[in-house]
């Protein structure tokens, strides 16, 4: 690295979080880029530790299914282990057009388009689908691929309070009738856990002209009849213009998608520069993901599963006074408010097996870091008792105040 650019990054202003960062790894509790010797499943293995996983966004369990793995050996030993160029040019197997029919009629649409990652696809189709003198507008707490793949576009682009309807509408009130009016929004919002507010975004978008695309990243195979998403929670595929989602999470693999109209489809294939320009999604990522798709299909227990553990956790957590966000899913948010102890009660954590992630600023307000439980189906009871049990003893021993004051008052009343 050259010496200016160097000396520029180590005199940057160290916020505060970077501050507690630098401490928590002088004392051994920096929480990130943990090593795993293991699968991914609900028990992994850190430097020889059994360790209880409630940090996958693995939310039905499949990545070490065996029907699974099966389908990625059998796509290398035809395929192999790339396509060794972009979709657009040599890069689209028979398995990615297949992939691409079995998504679409997944979420309700008419087409799909596969890309490499679920982050390039937030950049390569918001970039794409508005003008200089069109709007694209986000919820405050969209996911860090929304914002980049606005940035890179030449529209304007305005924010709105988390999930307040009232000042989206403000916002969309004063816009050009004839203008381009995007609004990108998480189905489930990856932090606090909670569901957009989709009935009134919809109602407000037909009010003022706008188009909706939703991330469901979080949503598919939690959401809607058979994992369909949150558009098909609501009831509302058809008022929904664009449904994204990403492989990594329900559907055990790598990649992700956007499903729309076939002629929305068909403009992204010629513009989407992050299709264009990157490599061809693999065929073991393909063959997985049509694997998965497959037994949510034929196994719909797991996502009733899914929900049984989310109540049970979400239950016990309260129960233990441990202080919750407004989650409504599988991704359960447990408010330090600082971020230093938020590091700290990480690593007391991992040290008792259990791993959970933390959040801090800037991903959250300073005042709103958190550590995040994420339940998958294939937890027993027995598994989230125990995490329960250690995050309640870790906090204690933090000295991070475990009641939950605004829950007792609603049990009291």
């Amino acid at each position: 690295m050259g010496n200016i650019l160097r000396h520029k990054i180590l005199a940057r202003e160290k916020s505060a979080t970077v501050l507690a960062g630098e401490r928590a790894q002088r004392e051994g509790a920096y929480p990130y880029f943990r090593s795993i010797t293991s699968a991914q499943d609900t028990e992994v293995i850190i430097e020889g530790q059994r360790v209880l996983m409630f940090g996958s966004n693995a939310y039905l369990g499949l990545t070490n299914h065996p029907k699974v793995k099966e389908a990625a050996m059998k796509a290398i030993d035809l395929y192999g282990t790339g396509c060794a160029g972009s979709r657009f040019l040599n890069g689209t197997l028979d398995i990615h057009l297949e992939l691409e029919n079995r998504l679409a009629e997944f979420v309700g649409k008419d087409a799909a388009l596969v890309f490499s990652t679920g982050f390039q696809v937030n950049l390569g189709v918001i970039s794409s689908l508005t003008g200089r003198n069109d709007y694209i507008i986000l919820d405050e707490y969209n996911h860090a691929s929304i914002i980049d793949g606005s940035r890179l576009s030449f529209s304007k682009v305005l924010k709105y309070k988390h999930n307040n309807m009232q000042d989206l509408e403000q916002k969309l009130s004063k816009l050009p009738a004839d203008a381009i009016k995007l609004i990108v929004v998480d189905g489930v919002f990856s932090m606090e856990g909670d569901i957009v507010k989709l009935p009134e975004l919809v109602a407000l978008a037909e009010r003022y002209g706008g188009s909706i695309m939703v991330d469901d990243a979080h949503g598919l195979g939690v959401l809607g009849e058979q994992g369909a998403g949150t558009a098909a929670h609501f009831g509302l595929t058809d008022q929904v213009d664009l449904i994204m989602g990403t492989f990594s999470k329900s559907l055990a693999s790598l990649g992700g998608f956007i499903a729309s109209d076939q002629d929305t489809i068909q403009y992204l294939k010629q513009h989407a520069r992050s299709l264009i320009f990157s490599a061809s999604m693999s065929p073991s990522s393909v063959a997985s993901t049509l694997a998965a798709l497959d037994i949510i299909k034929s196994e719909p227990e797991r996502i009733e599963q899914l929900w049984a553990n989310t109540r049970y956790a979400t239950g016990l957590l309260r129960s233990a006074g441990l202080e919750l966000g407004p989650t409504e899913t599988p991704i359960i948010p447990i408010y330090v408010r600082d971020n230093y102890q938020t590091f700290i009660v990480t690593k007391v954590l991992q040290d008792n097996g259990v791993f959970v992630n933390p959040v801090v600023a800037p991903a959250v307000p300073a005042d709103s870091t958190l550590i995040r439980l994420s339940v998958m189906a294939t937890h027993t009871f027995s598994q989230i008792e125990e995490a329960v049990t250690k995050i309640a003893d870790a906090f204690k021993v933090v000295g991070i105040n475990t009641r939950d004051a605004s829950y007792e008052a609603s049990i009291a009343s």
